[in-house]
């Protein structure tokens, strides 16, 4: 499938012939000139909890993919999977910070990677889950690469101008990274028996996760409805299972029923979660 077809994304500042870096690499200040005062009329408690959402997201699927350096199938792949995480983890710095900023906490990004429990975060549980194989992994990554574009579009326009441009830059970003996992995922349904075998198996490993991921409220408030969510994943899904030769399965709408929104999570967050502040536990209020 090439870059072309899915339209790959050139951001103000991207070096010559699509390549891509890390967030922030080799790209201006996404907040440079942005005044950080919250705008009159917007709810700066509604406002951390869209920023919070989103970061949780970002940062626990940052953790999942940095899982596979020295562990990927080939080096490109490597660097590529811990640039994907990267940008989400520079999504996450951005996000946390404002959501300090907006909650009166004053909390700063590393009390809120670091200093809560798993019933504290709020991200989809699908991100949470374990790194399992490459099929698994770039299938998640398609996934919720979706639904995080369709919400960073509709954020983009958002009443409040910090989280706006950390949106604005971000659709650059998670438009590349569905770009990369939808590549992948066609390579695979149309590639070996074996991996379509376990591009076959992964979708029965994330069917049961897509309800919460398509119908996700985040963003209600902000003009982001679940159904246009909903909407753009369909179309991703459905285009690259044709290409894939794979079906991938478009899901009843979620029931309700509390999830990882709610603080509601897996058994897996709690060790990603011990492993990703051992240092910060170690080393407390340690500076670098």
């Amino acid at each position: 499938m090439s870059g072309d077809v899915w339209g790959e994304p050139e951001a103000d500042g991207a070096p010559a012939g699509g390549a891509r870096w890390a967030f922030g690499t080799g790209f201006a200040d996404p907040l440079h000139g942005v005044d950080t005062a919250v705008p009159a009329g917007v709810d700066g408690a509604e406002l951390a909890r869209v920023c919070v959402a989103l970061a949780d997201d970002a940062l626990v699927g940052a953790q999942r993919l940095a899982e596979w350096v020295t562990w990927a199938p080939e080096i490109e792949i490597e660097l590529a999977l811990a640039n994907v995480g990267l940008d989400l983890l520079g999504q996450a710095r951005l996000l946390y910070t404002r959501a300090g900023q907006v909650d009166g906490s004053g909390r700063d990004e590393d009390a809120f990677a670091f200093a809560r429990s798993a019933p504290e975060f709020r991200c989809l549980r699908l991100a949470e889950l374990p790194r399992g194989d490459f099929a698994f992994t770039v299938l998640r990554l398609l996934v919720l690469s979706s639904a995080r574009l369709a919400v960073l579009e509709r954020l983009a326009g958002a009443a409040d101008p910090v989280l706006a441009a950390v949106a604005g830059r971000g659709v650059a970003e998670v438009a590349y990274h569905r770009l990369f996992a939808a590549e992948w995922v066609v390579r695979l349904g149309d590639g070996t028996a074996e991996s379509r075998r376990r591009l076959r198996r992964a979708v029965v490993e994330v069917e049961p996760w897509l309800g919460e991921v398509v119908d996700d409220r985040v963003g209600a408030g902000w003009g982001v409805a679940a159904g246009a969510v909903r909407a753009a994943c369909a179309r991703d899904w459905r285009r690259v299972g044709e290409e894939a030769g794979v079906r991938l399965p478009l899901p009843a709408p979620w029931d309700g029923a509390p999830g990882g929104r709610a603080g509601v999570h897996t058994e897996h967050l709690p060790v990603l979660l011990a492993e990703l502040g051992s240092v910060a536990r170690a080393h407390p209020g340690a500076t670098w």
